[in-house]
């Protein structure tokens, strides 16, 4: 690859990922003490995502991919995205800010797609090039929560600032996708019914029982990780904990130290229990949040923070693994498109809407029973850990090396 593409494929990572964890961090904590939003409102607009998530194959696999050049809409789409950023920081109603970050979060989610297929189709070898380009949008994610803390030092009362520089940098990007290499269609001139971009394919992995169970388990998973998502950096901020968005990027950070311990623990424990000890620190997160605070018992709430990478790599990424040994080749991308869908959408849907529900039920005088209302996840993950460990037979123990070349 030459120099120049590789520095243009870094700054688009950086960028894309930069703009998501602008807003999205500190959203929840934006529409409680800014525009005073219920739990449901707030749940309601994290949902926003998770319904783009569920539309977006439909946009990339039946539109963009047959008729557009990716570079060019991934242009158009950020420079459309950047208005609506601008225009939900002049927003005061919560119920109109749902609709104004739905449509922004359907602009941006097929974008994500969109990254990748523009930095794939320049590479000749994506399972050795791709993980030190993608690494630029972990990078871009850490560094919001550095320029919100460390640089700009925006208080919660100025957090509408958080849609501007993610606007900002949604400008950026839209402009610089214009001058990204060339990535015409891929597909052009063939068909690809709803079925096949649902990953129907796939459906014949559920005649494995234990696939079923992973299955099963992931969607569950995700209604934990939506109370984590939308509901966290509010919570650290009604602790007391100074530093609350870079403090956050630690998560970030733990999730790219374990991921590369997982090709060493895959070969020697296996899918089944690699699994496991990602649920098991789901469990410990929330108990974590619920017993600390941002005194003596500050180092639990770093303690939530840090189990990110466990929380994260040992279960999705591990599941990646596991889905892609069990689909093969002819599968493959039905059977990630189909676990995609219905994690990151479906579940993270159900998630979003329970977590506001959970915290209007646990609020009362407009304060939080911050206790109460992680116990709730705390309890999700740990039946799902039960689940999995009774019903899972499968253990697995190679092919994580080759997989994670490619994450």
């Amino acid at each position: 690859m030459k120099p120049t593409t590789r520095i243009q494929l870094s700054a688009l990572m950086f960028l894309e990922f930069f703009i998501w964890g602008a807003w999205y961090v500190t959203m929840g904590t934006y529409l409680d003490k800014v525009l005073h939003a219920t739990g449901l409102q707030v749940g309601a607009a994290y949902s926003a995502m998770a319904i783009a998530t569920i539309f977006s194959p439909f946009f990339v696999g039946m539109i963009a991919d047959r008729f557009f050049s990716a570079q060019k809409l991934l242009g158009v789409l950020h420079l459309g995205g950047a208005i609506f950023l601008f225009e939900l920081t002049r927003l005061n109603n919560p119920d109109t800010f749902y609709w104004v970050v739905l449509i922004y979060s359907l602009l941006y989610a097929p974008t994500l797609a969109l990254a990748n297929s523009v930095a794939f189709r320049q590479m000749k070898d994506p399972s050795k090039e791709f993980a030190s380009i993608r690494v630029f949008g972990t990078i871009g994610w850490i560094a919001t929560g550095w320029l919100l803390d460390k640089v700009f030092r925006i208080s919660t009362d100025q957090l509408s600032f958080t849609f501007k520089m993610a606007a900002v940098a949604s400008v950026v990007l839209g402009l610089l996708s214009f001058f990204l290499p060339a990535t015409p269609p891929k597909a052009k001139g063939t068909k690809a019914s709803f079925a096949q971009i649902l990953g129907v394919d796939a459906f014949v992995l559920f005649k494995d029982s234990s696939f079923t169970i992973f299955f099963i388990a992931s969607v569950l998973i995700c209604i934990p990780l939506s109370f984590y998502y939308s509901l966290t950096n509010l919570f650290l901020t009604d602790a007391g904990m100074k530093n609350v968005n870079s403090n956050m990027t630690f998560g970030q950070f733990s999730e790219a130290f374990f991921i590369l311990l997982i090709p060493f623990l895959f070969r020697r424990l296996g899918v089944k229990w690699m699994i496991v000890l990602g649920m098991i620190a789901w469990t410990l997160r929330f108990l974590c949040f619920g017993y600390g605070d941002a005194g003596a018992g500050e180092w639990m709430l770093f303690a939530g923070i840090i189990l990110h990478g466990v929380c994260y790599d040992f279960f999705f990424v591990t599941g990646q693994i596991y889905t892609d040994s069990k689909a093969g080749l002819k599968i493959q991308s039905s059977a990630q498109g189909m676990i995609t869908m219905a994690t990151y959408g479906i579940g993270m849907w159900i998630g979003t809407l329970l977590s506001g529900y959970v915290k209007d039920h646990y609020t009362m005088d407009k304060i939080s029973q911050w206790k109460s209302i992680w116990m709730v996840p705390a309890g999700i993950a740990a039946a799902v850990l039960v689940l999995f460990i009774l019903f899972f037979r499968d253990n697995k123990k190679t092919g994580a090396k080759t997989a994670l070349e490619t994450i």
